[in-house]
Order: structure tokens, then sequence, then C-alpha cells
């Protein structure tokens, strides 16, 4: 078996390309890069830095990955960018490496980001992920496996959207997201448990709906009641316990530590509990 090049790849000869990958026309791969079998490199694309990415992804004309961030202060830090297996990158999609020394921004596996994306330095985006067309990931996002966040929109930096979250067309997202929500607007507003994603991950039928029904109590609690968070995360430890609530719980919990941006209040924010989850911490 041997390398798929096309004559016009540009190269660099201590890159690390298993045989079985091919490389589109007037396509740039840097010396740090290494890239796992069956990946397919398009036309155009630049891999720059330290850049690993593993097998069977397919990374469309146009795109930058490894290239030093959107950033004023840039160095040349040892970081990293770190790609799993079976993604699609689509055209123009730019994944930043950090100018902090060490630091990696990470895609997982089986991810689909659609044309135009920005990736900034130290994101997440952890498996099975969907993100549409032209949305912007500040610094240090973190998105969890399963999320679906549509078309033209902005996060910003350091929020962390939730696992099997729904982010609906022309979005702002500036706190975080709890897993398991649905969210639309400028700014985000949380509406409704994703019973779309909810159904697609087999939650709905699992264990005859007793963890669906968990979930969509805990959100009453969270999203329509009087409750302060405070009091709802109580009344929460009283519900029956399974791995989506504890997960639910222990994110809750995480979003209101120091130095992060708060929770994502619901589509109305003048209860008591919508209040308390608009806070953004300072």
């Amino acid at each position: 078996m041997i390398t798929l090049l096309h004559p016009t790849a540009t190269i660099h000869p201590d890159a690390e390309l298993h045989p079985t990958v091919q490389v589109g026309a007037h396509a740039v791969i840097g010396a740090k890069v290494k890239v796992g079998p069956e990946t397919v490199i398009g036309p155009n694309v630049v891999l720059d830095g330290w850049t690993e990415i593993g097998a069977r992804n397919h990374i469309f004309p146009g795109a930058a990955i490894g290239v030093e961030p959107q950033d004023p202060i840039t160095t040349s830090a040892n970081s990293l960018v770190k790609i799993g297996d079976d993604n699609q990158i689509r055209e123009y999609v730019t994944i930043s490496r950090s100018n902090r020394a060490d630091e990696v921004t990470v895609i997982g596996d089986r991810n689909l980001l659609m044309a135009y994306i920005h990736i900034a330095q130290g994101c997440v985006i952890e498996n099975n992920v969907v993100i549409a067309n032209a949305v912007i990931l500040g610094e240090h996002v973190h998105v969890e496996s399963r999320a679906f966040i549509s078309g033209i929109g902005e996060v910003y930096p350091f929020v962390r959207i939730g696992r099997l979250v729904m982010v609906a067309f022309m979005h702002q997202i500036t706190c975080d997201i709890p897993p398991y929500m649905l969210v639309e607007g400028q700014p985000a507003r949380v509406r409704s448990l994703n019973r779309v994603g909810l159904k697609r991950a087999g939650l709905m039928a699992e264990q005859e709906g007793q963890v669906i029904q968990t979930l969509r109590t805990a959100f009453r609690l969270l999203y329509r009641s009087d409750l302060s968070l405070d009091e709802a995360l109580e009344k929460l430890d009283q519900l029956p316990d399974n791995e989506h609530l504890l997960h639910l719980k222990q994110f809750l919990c995480s979003s209101q530590m120091e130095g992060r941006r708060g929770l994502t209040p619901g589509k109305s924010a003048d209860s008591k509990s919508d209040m308390k989850l608009s806070a953004v911490q300072e």
C-alpha cells in the first residue's frame, strides 16, 4: 500500500502520514503533523503545528487545522490539536491550537463539523456532536457528547454545552447549557427538554419511561418553579437516581464554581429560579 499524494501537495518530510492517507491538490502539511489510517485530506487543506489526527477522518477542501489562535498574543507554544476517529470536517473549518504551552484543543470521535465553523484554542468537542454551518466557538468551550448546535451563531468563551443539548438556529450562547435541554434565542433561553434528542438516544423507552419522567420533573423544578437553584438541587436529590440525573446535578453544581459563566436561564426571567440560573459567575 502507498500513500496517495497529489503531486502539487506540499508535505514536510518530518510529517508522519499512514500509508493509506490520501492528500488532495495543493494541501499543505507541516512538520509536526501526524495523520492516521484511511484519513482523506482534501484540496487546499492546511495542517500545521502540533496536530494529531486519527483514523478514517474526512477533511474537506479549505479547512485549516492546527494554525495559530486568532489572538493578539500569539506564540510558538508547544500546544496540540488532537482529533480522534471517523470525523467529517467540512469546507473552510478552522481549528486553532493554543498560545499556552501544553494546552490541547480536542475533537473526539464521529463528529460532524459543517462548513465555516471556527473552533478556538482550548476547545473540547466530545463524541457524536453535530455543529452546523457558520458557528463560532470561543476559546475553551466544552461541548459534551451528542449535542446538536444549529447554524449561524456564537458560543462565548468558557461556556459548557451539556450532553444531548439541542441549540436552535441563529443563537447566542453566553452561559452554560445543562444536559438534555433545548435552547434558542439571542441571548439563548432554555425552552424545554430536548425530546427529539432523548428519543434518538433511546431514553424515551428506557426503563418504561422512568428516566425521561425523572428528567421532566428535573426540568420543571429548574425552569418552571419559583425555587432558587439551591432549593431545586435539594429537590433533585429526592428524585429516583439514575446516571442521567446524576450527570445533570454534577453539571449544575460545576457551573456555579468560581470562574464559570453560570447557567442559561429559562424562557422568562421574572421568576426566582430563572433569575438565579441567569447569574454569571465573575
